[in-house]
């Protein structure tokens, strides 16, 4: 399988950027005392498609969850999920089923 790299990288940059989002919204929200926010649930889940390190950086950067241990430690399991994932793509390109194409548009 042959992935346009530039394309891959275009994912990436977005499900990062959505998951970093996520974490300011949700803060705001809680600054607030609004009565909807994003559940603990969707904020992991947007970090799993490769994108924990816009979920840790959100987190960071916003102080959103970051003194909740239950959270963090549902994170780490996201950023080890992130990791295998990572991981399994390198060896499927190591194996050569998986090619990425650096192509000019």
């Amino acid at each position: 399988m042959t992935l346009p790299l530039g394309i891959v990288a275009g994912v990436l940059l977005v499900t990062n950027l959505v998951a970093f989002v996520a974490q300011g919204c949700d803060k705001r929200l809680a600054r607030t005392n609004a009565k909807s926010r994003t559940p603990e649930k969707t904020l992991l889940l947007l970090g799993l498609p490769l994108a924990a390190p816009g979920m840790l950086l959100g987190m960071q950067l916003f102080r959103h969850k970051t003194k909740k241990r239950s959270f963090q430690l549902k994170a780490a399991l996201v950023v080890f999920a992130n990791l295998l994932m990572a991981g399994l793509i390198g060896w499927m390109a190591m194996q050569g089923i998986l090619t990425l194409e650096l192509a000019l548009y």
